[in-house]
């Protein structure tokens, strides 16, 4: 299926890995030219490397810490021009509320929530303007579904899950939507580094991780290149009613008992 976004200049960011790499490599292979920010400038440029193999697009770079204003207004002004924003960038971490000191939940914010927030800010506006654009916001099902053990990734995300609601009920009269995803428990180095935080603190034994992981829907952890071929479909014109909303994605393990 033609999704109708070739040649559209699409921004990734944490994406040197995970879901956004995995995003990268799907809007590619759509013939957008990509690009793509994260950190560690030597991980973006292999990131770029894989997305170049997949197809015959621009990929640029850009090394940026994005849990920085600055940072984030550098991005803006290295690269203007984009048809559609992929929020990814975050890592807020896993604990419980007298786990996590406030300096640490001020950070993991700063990068997430402050972070999507702030680049919808700088790229809006060009959208609106010319009348034409999409933000995907990759979020997370523990703002539908809050745990104490996650409680400061369970509070962010619920946070941009209004957000992005909010926001994409104004956007879409000046034809630019904003739709965003809860991923559940998908099959990236995140999904280890937080299986173990939560084995710690269940268990008091961070090896025994993949105890935590066990019983999900279908068996399995979620693919990235499922969470990426879905922000594909929303971004494009064939989704564009698809807005102000954001779409969980768990296999119905939040229903099930």
């Amino acid at each position: 299926m033609d999704m109708q976004l070739a040649g559209k200049r699409v921004l990734v960011t944490g994406g040197s890995k995970g879901i956004g790499l995995a995003c990268a490599e799907s809007f590619a292979r759509e013939g957008c030219d990509i690009v793509l920010s994260a950190r560690d400038a030597a991980a973006l440029a292999t990131a770029a490397d894989k997305v170049r193999a997949l197809a015959q697009v621009r990929v640029e770079t850009l090394a940026a810490d994005l849990s920085q204003v600055e940072e984030r207004e550098r991005l803006h002004a290295a690269f203007p021009d984009i048809d559609v924003l992929v929020n990814n960038a975050g890592a807020i971490p896993s604990g419980r509320l007298q786990d996590i000191s406030i300096q640490r939940w001020q950070e993991a914010w700063s990068l997430k929530v402050f972070g999507y927030i702030h680049l919808c800010q700088l790229y809006l506006p060009a959208m609106e303007a010319r009348k034409a654009g999409a933000v995907v916001n990759i979020i997370g099902m523990a703002g539908r579904s809050p745990k104490a053990g996650y409680i400061c990734g369970g509070a962010g995300n619920a946070s941009l899950i209004a957000f992005t609601q909010a926001l994409g009920a104004a956007t879409q009269a000046n034809g630019v939507k904003v739709v965003g995803i809860n991923p559940a428990v998908t099959k990236t180095d995140r999904m280890i580094t937080q299986a173990r935080v939560n084995a710690k603190l269940k268990f008091g034994d961070e090896e025994r991780w993949a105890e935590t992981i066990t019983g999900l829907p279908f068996n399995r952890p979620i693919e990235s290149s499922e969470i990426a071929d879905l922000a594909v479909f929303l971004a494009s014109p064939r989704g564009v009613y698809v807005n102000g909303t954001v779409v969980d994605v768990d296999g119905g393990g939040m229903w099930r008992a």
